[in-house]
């Protein structure tokens, strides 16, 4: 796992964060995966609160020089992924969340605490 990942993983985290997401989840997978180095799991409360959390997430990462390969979902539906490479970001509303359940699917992954990606 490079330091990109890493710094893009905490970019997302704090973009998250400041649009006040709930349980922020950064799962470490890049042992247990090709797929990525970090899945970062977050719910909104509502269609609007998950359309600036894909925003502000979107902006933070451009401003740092990461691009999204691609975003996938409906801006309404319950579930968007954003996919920055070595980086996934899941953005779910709460009822969806506890639907797909990812947590458990990457259970073998490591849960990385907010102080491990160097945030206060």
């Amino acid at each position: 796992m490079d330091q990109n990942s890493k710094k893009m993983a905490a970019l997302a985290y704090k973009a998250l964060e400041d649009k006040k997401s709930e349980d922020i989840r950064v799962i470490e997978i890049g042992n247990i995966s090709v797929i990525a180095d970090y899945f970062i799991i977050a719910n909104g409360t509502s269609t609007s609160q998950v359309q600036a959390m894909v925003d502000a997430v979107e902006e933070e990462l451009g401003k740092n020089g990461f691009l999204p390969k691609r975003i996938e979902g409906v801006k309404a539906s319950g579930w968007i992924l954003m996919d920055f490479g070595d980086v996934i970001v899941h953005i779910f509303s709460k009822e969806d969340r506890l639907f797909y359940d990812l947590e458990r699917i990457w259970r073998d992954g490591n849960i990385v605490e907010k102080d491990q990606l160097g945030l206060e």
